[in-house]
């Protein structure tokens, strides 16, 4: 069953991706994933994910961004975090990190790139933390950079509508 995501977001996704179930392609710990087959080729299809979880506020994003890493770790035969930085604000702060890993897909060694994206939206039950990656080959990654940072510009939470009358 695929995972619900802490708080409702709306996006809009690049041309040439699709969403498509998690479930579907055997990755139900995320609530979200667009491939690009447009760009695909070498056996794997650039993809992005978004998963999210509540977090106390007092858990800086690099730390999560580090147990991220720590996950990656545990399945890959090498990982190795790139250049990372902190933006944002203080209510809703923002933490990437660039991760290059070499992992087995289909029986064979795969060298893939991430960009990782943790956003974090300050509300009333906590704090909700989003995840959202980019993977790809390295090759494919010039191919899809610009596409992933034009999505994460339109990354927001979901805005209310009321009724006539304030009722929801």
């Amino acid at each position: 069953m695929t995972t619900m995501l802490p708080v409702p977001i709306e996006f809009s996704l690049p041309e040439g991706w699709r969403s498509v179930d998690p479930d579907e392609i055997g990755t139900p710990e995320v609530a979200f994933v667009a491939l690009h087959p447009g760009a695909g080729g070498g056996g794997f299809t650039p993809n992005i994910t978004i998963a999210g979880e509540l977090r106390d506020a007092d858990v800086p994003l690099s730390r999560i961004a580090e147990e991220s890493i720590e996950r990656l770790r545990s399945g890959a035969h090498e990982v190795k975090v790139g250049r990372t930085s902190e933006r944002g604000t203080a209510w809703n702060p923002v933490y990437t990190q660039a991760v290059r890993l070499a992992v087995d897909l289909s029986g064979q060694r795969q060298h893939l790139v991430q960009y990782q994206v943790f956003m974090a939206f300050a509300g009333a039950g906590g704090r909700a933390v989003l995840r959202i990656v980019l993977t790809s080959r390295l090759e494919q990654f010039p191919q899809v950079i610009d596409d992933y940072q034009r999505f994460i510009e339109t990354i927001r939470p979901q805005q209310r509508t009321t009724a006539p009358g304030g009722m929801p």
